[in-house]
């Protein structure tokens, strides 16, 4: 057995703004920059054993990822799997929108333009294979809420609706146990 955690980025613009953004590069605000550099410091200072972490190509996960390496001295590099979904034509649209609520319900449609939750769970449990081989190292993995959902779903049993609903908050660390 052994462990990755897991976190979000910090807070981005369409966050505050309600919008969905995908593969969309919405930067973070200063309140984002902050939180990033408050979880440096809590991963610095709680004794956590990380041998290095792994991020997002989009800017909000990458800024997110950097100040927590300044702050902990941990090796930090991109890792292209961990970008978040495409969400196609939903992207700048408000993340409370019916529509997009059900559309997140249906597994196997890609989103106009967009990817479908069954691509997106396949890079991810693939990655998440290779850190479960790699009993050696412990990662910290900072991507964004979407990829919070199906990392959650690798480890732990959801249903559909479960799925649909999950999510972590910015910058809020999740452990989790390779067994």
């Amino acid at each position: 057995m052994h462990n990755i955690y897991f976190t979000r980025h910090g807070e981005t613009v369409w966050n505050v703004e309600n919008k969905i953004c995908g593969m969309t590069d919405s930067p973070l605000t200063a309140h984002g920059q902050e939180q990033a550099r408050q979880l440096g410091a809590l991963v610095r200072d709680s004794g956590l054993h990380i041998d290095e972490i792994l991020y997002s190509p989009l800017s909000r996960a990458a800024d997110t990822a950097k100040a927590i390496a300044a702050a902990t001295g941990l090796p930090a590099r991109c890792e292209p799997r961990l970008r978040e979904q495409c969400f196609g034509k939903y992207e700048g649209t408000p993340r409370d929108g019916a529509e997009f609520r059900i559309s997140k319900t249906h597994f196997a449609d890609r989103y106009v333009g967009g990817e479908s939750m069954m691509q997106l769970a396949q890079r991810i449990y693939n990655l998440l294979d290779e850190l479960k081989a790699d009993t050696g190292k412990t990662y910290l993995l900072v991507a964004h809420n979407g990829i919070a959902r199906v990392v959650h779903s690798y480890f732990y049993d959801m249903t559909n609706e479960e799925y649909a609903a999950a999510g972590i908050k910015n910058c809020q660390l999740v452990e989790y146990t390779f067994e």
